[in-house]
């Protein structure tokens, strides 16, 4: 954002200082700016937002004890940047203000935030905080699957349409496929499709080098699945070791799948009683 400093020209020295003071402040203040969005990043980021950028973790939930800050220093970044004001909707719907999250996410959505679509395609397709309009979420769906949001798509394909008309597993197979060549959270998402044959053949080679793209790229999830498809071997080889490093990436990054299967691993024997109850498991 450009920031514009005015000065009273009295005299010429008054000039001279009012321009020096403008171009030693300029900087300070693109620091301060700058500074604000990595707070804000650090506190409200969005893990499968496509703005994310690849060095921000982000989180699924934000803390309740970091609610004002992030308001705060979100609200001051979301002046030069539409990642920060969707953020800034995502910790206003922490704090349970659905009407700011929403009125910010309108225009974060109309500066073409995928993300802002799919957060308020979520309202409408719920009926949180407006009138339930399923028509309007799945125009919202469909602007962010067609931008490459991986949400949009598996959101547009889980919504049934007017009338009840079913989902569209094919379509949503063709609109992962397209923002799969960039986005883990589509290789994911896509991955999962291919694994389980929706919306075309089942095909575990193929989800298996999805899984492996987007788990190079620290996708908590792929890593978990990653580790279960070597664990079996499963569309490529067998290898225990791989699978233990999977799940131990995964698990280190709070994903529960991986440490439950870490979890099994070191106490693969389970004593049952008469009744078949669980008693106690065998660790080694």
């Amino acid at each position: 954002m450009t920031t514009r400093f005015r000065a009273l020209w009295l005299t010429a020295i008054g000039c001279v200082a009012a321009s020096a003071i403008a171009i030693a402040a300029a900087p300070d203040l693109a620091h301060a700016q700058s500074a604000d969005l990595v707070l804000c990043d650090r506190l409200a980021a969005d893990p499968s937002d496509p703005d994310k950028p690849a060095d921000v973790k982000g989180a699924a939930e934000i803390a309740s004890s970091d609610i004002a800050t992030a308001i705060k220093y979100c609200r001051i970044a979301s002046s030069s940047s539409r990642r920060a004001m969707y953020q800034l909707g995502r910790a206003h719907a922490a704090n349970r203000q659905i009407p700011e999250a929403m009125a910010i996410w309108r225009k974060a959505a109309d500066k073409g935030s995928t993300s802002a679509m799919v957060e308020l395609g979520v309202l409408y397709g719920t009926g949180t905080g407006v009138a339930k309009d399923e028509a309007q979420a799945r125009k919202l769906f469909e602007r962010a699957a067609e931008a490459g949001n991986p949400r949009g798509v598996s959101n547009l394909a889980a919504l049934s349409g007017g009338g009840g008309a079913p989902a569209d597993p094919a379509r949503a197979r063709a609109l992962l496929a397209k923002a799969a060549e960039t986005n883990a959270e589509a290789q994911y998402q896509l991955g999962l499709m291919m694994e389980e044959g929706a919306g075309g053949p089942a095909d575990d080679a193929a989800a298996r080098n999805l899984y492996e793209k987007a788990a190079a790229q620290n996708h908590p999830a792929a890593l978990a699945r990653m580790g279960a498809f070597a664990q079996q071997g499963r569309g490529g080889p067998k290898d225990s070791d791989a699978a233990k490093a999977y799940y131990e990436k995964a698990a280190a990054l709070g994903n529960e799948d991986a440490r439950k299967a870490l979890e099994r691993a070191r106490c693969p024997y389970v004593i049952k009683d008469k009744r078949g109850n669980v008693v106690t498991n065998l660790c080694f």
